[in-house]
């Protein structure tokens, strides 16, 4: 080859090494362009998307670091999931963020709970304490004790004297087998003439009790003999006189009602329950039963006897409650406020602090992740024992915000989503 042939040969292979080490020298500054890091164009707060800052360090509001937008596109994705959790009211806080707020969460769960009925009662006599005493016989009151309507009387106490001359034949035979019995007695007779004349005494002492005269006044006519001129009227129980119909002199016909006294040791409280709280009451239910303005309560329960009544005019339910009147506080006709333990079937509630009220809608945090906490409105119904049900809005096994739900609720305020409410009291 000569050496024209050889200058050639020199020339090319010279001209493609010097394409490949440019080739070679372009691609080493491409890859080590590629693995420097990226500079951020600014940082922003991920709490408010608002605020921006051109160097790194922590958000001046909630102390979170500030997050790095690379570029146009990235930054635009990560502006628009802020203002998304923006528009949603999410809030985001980190664990030492809730354990310095006091915030706190809990599974909700179906329970079922004991819950209480506040209700309006009247109070009224018991029918078992009630007595009248009415008059058997004609005859003519003589003598009244100074007792009035309201006034308190004691088994036994003289209430007045009434005169009547067809109870003397009958306290006469009454006497005759007294004694016929007292003799057979005495003889040692057989059991059958001594049950005769025992039976002969309790009808004459029947007539006489049909009368008006107590058995205080026929065992003390066994006993002296003597045949009064007067019947004396004696209370027949402990309690309080509610009607006096008598005066000196007055004459009275046979079944008229001279007194009628109740006793108060034991009283009714009728309260009035709506349709939809009738299902919980249930017989032997433990009530508290006050006096507006008293501060101490009496106990009551439900009576095991009468079911709730139907009342067509209010369209609701009156229940009986037997309340034991420690020192006869309450009285026929006074008005009373009724506390009512009842079983409530299960359903899903929270602690009252979860649910924040704005008057309007109520609304709890539901946890949707670890530190992230989403706003949802709910339908409230009973509230009980400091804690409230859930009507609607809520499933079992979520998790909500059950302390610290004001400081979450203050961020969200912060961040511009819903407007700020009130935690229930």
């Amino acid at each position: 080859m000569n050496r024209a042939s050889w200058s050639g040969v020199l020339i090319g292979v010279l001209g493609v090494g010097f394409v490949a080490g440019a080739w070679f020298e372009r691609r080493e500054a491409v890859s080590a362009s590629s693995a420097r890091p990226r500079a951020p164009l600014y940082y922003v707060d991920p709490m408010h998307p608002a605020y921006t800052s051109d160097k790194p360090g922590k958000a001046p509001d909630c102390g979170m670091d500030l997050v790095p937008i690379f570029d146009e596109g990235e930054g635009a994705r990560t502006l628009e999931l802020a203002r998304r959790d923006g528009a949603r009211g999410v809030v985001r806080l980190e664990a030492d963020k809730q354990a310095l707020a006091g915030v706190r969460v809990a599974d909700v769960e179906r329970v079922a709970s004991t819950g209480s009925l506040r209700l309006f009662g009247r109070v009224a006599a018991d029918e078992a304490g009630l007595f009248r005493i009415n008059i058997g016989t004609d005859g003519v009151i003589r003598e009244v004790a100074a007792v009035t309507t309201g006034s308190r009387v004691e088994k036994g106490q003289w209430l007045a004297t009434i005169s009547t001359p067809e109870a003397r034949g009958p306290i006469q035979t009454y006497l005759v087998a007294h004694d016929v019995l007292a003799r057979a007695k005495d003889a040692g007779e057989a059991a059958a003439s001594t049950d005769l004349a025992a039976a002969a005494l309790q009808q004459t002492i029947d007539r006489l009790l049909t009368f008006g005269m107590s058995s205080a006044q026929i065992e003390e006519i066994g006993r002296t003999h003597q045949v009064p001129t007067t019947i004396r009227i004696l209370a027949p129980a402990n309690g309080f006189v509610v009607m006096r119909n008598v005066s000196v002199g007055q004459t009275l016909a046979r079944g008229d009602e001279a007194f009628r006294i109740t006793a108060l040791d034991r009283v009714w409280v009728l309260a009035s329950v709506s349709g939809a709280d009738t299902a919980y009451v249930t017989p032997g239910a433990a009530a508290l039963v006050s006096v507006p303005g008293r501060s101490t309560p009496l106990r009551a329960r439900v009576s095991r006897d009468v079911p709730p009544q139907f009342d067509a005019d209010s369209q609701s339910a009156t229940v009986r409650l037997d309340v034991e009147n420690t020192g006869n506080v309450l009285r026929p006709d006074m008005f009373v406020d009724v506390n009512l333990s009842v079983a409530m079937p299960p359903t899903i509630a929270v602690p009252a602090d979860a649910i924040v009220d704005s008057g309007i809608t109520r609304t709890v945090f539901v946890e949707r992740s670890a530190g992230v906490f989403e706003p949802r409105e709910v339908e409230t119904g009973r509230r009980a024992g400091g804690r409230v049900e859930i009507v609607k809005g809520l499933e079992s096994g979520e998790r909500v915000v059950v302390a610290g739900t004001f400081v979450v609720d203050a961020e969200r305020r912060v961040r511009g989503g819903a407007p700020g409410v009130q935690a229930l009291p």
